[in-house]
């Protein structure tokens, strides 16, 4: 086809001021990256009134066939690669010494030069089509390497550290001989096994239920939280801030995407320094198309993950990391609303930490905290969470697990880690443990992220197992050399490990059988249990009498009681910091809460069992808060 002049595209036509038009050629040179391409991807114009502007100019668009993509060169080095997504070029066939090429720009004459001198190739058809559509039969052509390493790499790295092998033999073989005695002692002195089983299981609770308490005590001291003034961050100005990355990886957020584009426009960082990767997978179109059509311009540059399994998350962030180019990165999800000074924050702490911090965590809370009894709960728990139990973690020298988003990392420490385990569930708080295992430090900073709290009933199941999951997962991995963590993490890293990640989930299974006990108890003492369940049965009765004698009830009792004071405690000092006075009464209710926890860990541990790598998709959008009270 007939090229158009830049001039007559954008300016004359009324498609771009000239003052954004020499902003937009100034950064285009200085990132060597194309007009079109800095135009789209930091909001100066929208995908679809480009389109629309193209389509009444009469250009028709070119329609691609992905399942039969061309590939220029067997060879294709990553430079070749980031050449072609820089230039939003695609070449479609090659025939006596001439190819095809597929541009989203019509008056983009530059781009084509920089493409015949860069593969020394001529051009025999010119073809237009969206720059979405360019970037996504790209990463299918050309994506396949950078993906096994998303999925392989830190296993190919060292396999003790993945989650790829859910149980090691080692382990299969402890667990089933452990599995063989009891069942012998079980068999030979039943009474003295159920017993001690019982004891075992109460005094791990008890210890993860001091362990907790002690948390919430160096928690309460505000110092151990990093904070920065504002004078720290005026002696940063904007021409001296570091390039940041951050990810977006989505699935199936149509529902979100409009927020997601808007809440990155009131982030306070320069916009030329910021590098923004929106994962989106494949297979995703809703998503996709969603991108596509949105009405307003929006800062990110989509990243399009080529089809594999496992379908994760982790995996989708590794990819990206291919593609990133921050000297800081982190992540958020696509409904995350953060301060907005939130990455001159981390810059400023960064610079003040000694050089072994490398992860940055900041807190998460909900903005739509009333809306139901979930809501309110999840905030309760989150509140405890980021304000009290972390800066805890923080204050006794434990290693940290991290949250899912705004975690803020230094780009050259995370490659060194490998990246996150494209089978972990939790690559999060695994990646904080491995982080804290290679002599790394985690911090936690008085930074907000509002994110939107699950509020309806099997979604919040749904993603409370998958979390489960991953704790049970992570746990795994990293006692399968129980003295080679505790020489990485310490003494007290070892145990802060056992009672905050194995604790975790342990209690949460435990739940159930406390609580049984607990209504046995009262059972057998209040003497209903004849007139209830009859003479024929008091044998039974006899019998559970004598493998829970009074000693251990009363202990698990006590683990019962003591367990949910406490947390209804901890839920309601929560409130204080983020003065959310209104859910104080709401901590009472911690007990049915708990209840709901046991029955998404026996789900998860279900699926560590039936398909460890499953991600579970938790919907965001459901939320009827529209306008989000973050004070």
């Amino acid at each position: 086809m007939q090229l158009l002049y830049r001039n007559d595209l954008f300016l004359k036509s009324g498609l771009l001021p000239e003052s954004t038009y020499a902003q937009i050629d100034k950064m285009s040179k200085s990132m060597n990256k194309s007009f079109l391409k800095v135009t789209l991807n930091y909001a100066f114009l929208s995908r679809l009134a480009y389109k629309e502007h193209l389509l009444k100019n009469n250009i028709s668009f070119y329609q691609f066939d992905y399942t039969q993509l061309f590939k220029l060169k067997s060879e294709f080095s990553k430079a070749d690669f980031d050449f072609l997504l820089d230039h939003n070029l695609y070449p479609v066939k090659l025939e006596n010494g001439k190819v095809d090429l597929i541009i989203a720009d019509p008056s983009d004459d530059i781009s084509i030069s920089k493409f015949k001198e860069y593969f020394l190739l001529e051009i025999e058809t010119i073809h237009i089509a969206e720059d979405l559509d360019i970037v996504k039969a790209l990463h299918m052509t050309y994506g396949d390497a950078i993906l096994h390493k998303a999925v392989f790499d830190l296993y190919e790295r060292d396999n003790k550290s993945s989650a790829l092998e859910t149980f090691t033999l080692r382990q299969v073989l402890v667990l089933g001989g452990l599995g063989v005695i009891l069942l012998v002692l079980l068999f030979i002195f039943p009474v003295f096994t159920i017993i001690s089983i019982n004891l075992f299981i109460n005094l791990f609770l008890l210890f993860a239920i001091g362990f907790k308490f002690l948390l919430t005590v160096v928690g309460a001291k505000s110092e151990t939280i990093q904070k920065i003034s504002p004078a720290e961050l005026g002696n940063y100005p904007d021409d001296e801030l570091p390039y940041y990355t951050i990810q977006l990886p989505v699935f199936k957020e149509s529902e979100v995407i409009y927020k997601l584009a808007s809440n990155l426009q009131n982030l306070d960082y320069p916009k030329d320094k910021l590098d923004v990767k929106l994962l989106i997978e494949s297979d995703d179109e809703v998503t996709f198309n969603a991108v596509k059509n949105l009405k307003f311009p929006c800062i990110f540059d989509p990243v399009i993950i080529p089809y594999s399994q496992p379908k994760t998350k982790p995996k989708a962030c590794n990819y990206g990391l291919h593609f990133s180019k921050g000297k800081y990165l982190t992540i958020y999800d696509a409904e995350d609303i953060p301060d907005s000074d939130q990455l001159k924050m981390v810059n400023a702490l960064f610079n003040k930490l000694p050089d072994n911090y490398i992860v940055v965590q900041c807190a998460l809370n909900y903005f739509n905290k009333t809306e139901n009894f979930l809501t309110r709960m999840f905030t309760l728990e989150y509140s405890y969470w980021f304000d009290y139990m972390l800066p805890g973690l923080d204050g006794l020298g434990v290693p940290i697990p991290l949250g899912g988003t705004s975690n803020h990392f230094k780009f050259d420490k995370l490659i060194e880690l490998g990246g996150w385990d494209g089978f972990n569930v939790t690559e999060d708080a695994d990646l904080g443990i491995r982080a804290y295992a290679k002599g790394y430090k985690v911090t936690v900073l008085n930074s907000t992220t509002y994110e939107e709290a699950n509020n309806a009933f099997y979604n919040w199941i749904r993603q409370r197992s998958r979390w489960i999951k991953g704790y049970m997962q992570t746990y795994l991995v990293h006692m399968r050399n129980p003295m080679k963590l505790f020489r990485e993490v310490g003494w007290s890293g070892f145990w802060g490990f056992q009672f905050f990640i194995g604790g975790t989930f342990f209690t949460f299974l435990a739940y159930p059988i406390l609580l049984l006990l607990f209504l046995f108890y009262f059972f057998l003492t209040l003497d209903i249990s004849e007139s209830v369940m009859g003479s024929f049965n008091t044998d039974i009765i006899n019998f559970f009498k004598i493998i829970f004698p009074d000693w251990v009830i009363i202990l698990s009792v006590f683990n019962f009681m003591a367990g949910n004071l406490l947390m209804i405690y901890i839920n309601m000092i929560a409130v204080f910091r983020r003065k959310s006075y209104s859910l104080i009464l709401f901590a009472i209710t911690n007990p049915v809460y708990w209840l709901m926890h046991s029955i998404s860990a026996y789900k998860g541990l279900f699926q560590l069992i039936s398909k460890p790598f499953y991600w579970e998709k938790t919907n965001h959008g459901l939320t009827k808060s529209h306008n989000p009270d973050i004070k």
